[in-house]
């Protein structure tokens, strides 16, 4: 596994520090998306600063996706098409006003073939209401 990492990391020019793959890891195992705060309760020992730059690292090179809701800024792994120059993540990010996860509903997104005469590089979806789960508790 770490292998794997590792080698992600470097396709995308970024290079496998020992926290880098700590936090792809852990990323690579969550459902909703996460705040720095959320990432950073879960590695106590590890320095804030030091995730908040490997969160912004991997923004940057494609990794991640970050999704912004309210005053709080979530982080979900990307998928591979992202790169440095452009994000794919063109989905919507759901919000859940119960449980407050905020997840990514793949099956609603925006046409990544549009025909135009500009380039999009960045689209932000975003919603918000009662998930499934949720839903489902509630009747």
């Amino acid at each position: 596994m770490r292998k794997d990492i590792e080698n992600k990391l470097i396709d995308k020019n970024t290079k496998p520090t020992s926290m880098r793959i700590l936090v792809y890891d852990f990323l690579s195992s969550q459902e909703a998306a996460l705040s720095l705060s959320e990432i950073e309760n879960y590695f106590e020992s590890a320095d804030r600063t030091t995730i908040y730059r490997t969160l912004k690292t991997f923004e940057e090179k494609g990794i991640v996706h970050s999704i912004q809701e309210n005053t709080t800024t979530k982080y979900k792994l990307c998928h591979d098409g992202c790169n440095e120059n452009t994000h794919k993540d063109w989905h919507l990010h759901f919000y859940c006003k119960i449980c407050k996860q905020t997840t990514c509903k793949e099956d609603i997104s925006f046409p990544e073939n549009l025909q135009t005469n500009f380039r999009i590089d960045e689209i932000r979806l975003f919603a918000k209401g009662i998930c499934e789960g949720c839903m489902e508790s509630l009747q």
